[in-house]
Order: structure tokens, then C-alpha cells, then sequence
């Protein structure tokens, strides 16, 4: 009988130890896929892949049935419209909390992360979905003008007592296809 028991506990500790990365935020969906081939540099989204400390903000809409995606750089402000067209980038686009995430490469390790575009504090104290960060800093910071608290973009790191950012999943496939989910 104990046996079983500690055979039990093993495999819970094992299940527990498998259920995922406990730093991706699950709160609001996210689910994005755009394909890096179809859209060749210039496009800003393109642009960010194997470029540290660049990253840009990704808001989604459509547009007379079609489906845009409206993309600030945190660099220089620059501002871009990208229509898509492929079945497997239209056909679903889920951007967390308010329609809005940052993805970019991190200076600190050079790996593709991706962040809600909402304040996570005042997510968590205020309720709602309508806190966006604004780029300051040269585009290293995120800022939120509801709270007064800034984040660094490399790591989603509060500058002040707060939650980090809230992070999903990102990835470059070798299709050239640039994901963020959750």
C-alpha cells in the first residue's frame, strides 16, 4: 500500500514538473502567426528578427473584411500597415488583454520574446483591459501613464514594486512563419 502511495506522489511531482513554462501568462489569449517570407524587409516585423533591443508593438483590425495589422518600432516611432492576405495569418489573430503585444529580440540574449501590450499591474488592480504602454527611453522602456510604472522591454522587469509583464510564447519556425501564443 505505500508503495502505491509513493509511486503516486512521484508521478504528481513528475506531472507537476511538465506542465509548462510557469512564466507565460495564461490570463488572456494570445494567438499570432504572421509569415516572414510573404513579408520581406522592410517590414517592421520582419525587421526585428536576429536585431537586439528591437521589438515592435502589434495591434490587429479589418478592414472591409480584411485583416491589417498596425505595427509601432520602439526604436524610432515608426508606424507601418501590413495587410494579410495568406489563409494561415488571417485566419485567427488573438492579441491578449486589448488587441495589442510587443515582440521583439532581447539585448540581454538575443531571444525572441513577446509581452502584452497592457499594463500588467493595473490588469491585476483596476480591472479592465485598457492600459497600454507607450514606448520612452529610445524604446527601451514600456510605460504605463495610468500606473507611472515603466518596464524594461528586454526582460518584462517592472522599475518599481509591480508584476513583470505579462509573456507569451514566441518563436521564428523554419517555414519563416513568426508565432506568439499562449
Amino acid at each position: 500500500m505505500q508503495r502505491k502511495h509513493w509511486l503516486l506522489s512521484i508521478f504528481i511531482m513528475l506531472l507537476a514538473a511538465c506542465s509548462g513554462d510557469s512564466s507565460i501568462s495564461k490570463e488572456y489569449v494570445c494567438y499570432f502567426i504572421f509569415n516572414t517570407q510573404l513579408h520581406p524587409l522592410p517590414c517592421h516585423l520582419t525587421g526585428i528578427l536576429g536585431n537586439p533591443g528591437h521589438f515592435v508593438k502589434v495591434q490587429t483590425s479589418v478592414i472591409q473584411g480584411v485583416r491589417h495589422l498596425q505595427t509601432t518600432r520602439n526604436y524610432d516611432h515608426a508606424t507601418e500597415d501590413v495587410i494579410l492576405r495568406n489563409e494561415i495569418e488571417k485566419s485567427k489573430c488573438e492579441l491578449g488583454a486589448n488587441n495589442c503585444i510587443i515582440i521583439g529580440t532581447s539585448s540581454y540574449d538575443n531571444q525572441l520574446v513577446a509581452y502584452d501590450g497592457q499594463c500588467p499591474n493595473c490588469l491585476k488592480e483596476k480591472g479592465g483591459t485598457n492600459y497600454p504602454l507607450t514606448w520612452q527611453q529610445n524604446g527601451t522602456l514600456l510605460h504605463c501613464a495610468k500606473c507611472d510604472r515603466s518596464y524594461d522591454v528586454n526582460n518584462g522587469v517592472c522599475n518599481s514594486f509591480g508584476r513583470t509583464l505579462l509573456k507569451y510564447y514566441a518563436v521564428l519556425d523554419a517555414n519563416g512563419l513568426l508565432r506568439a501564443w499562449n
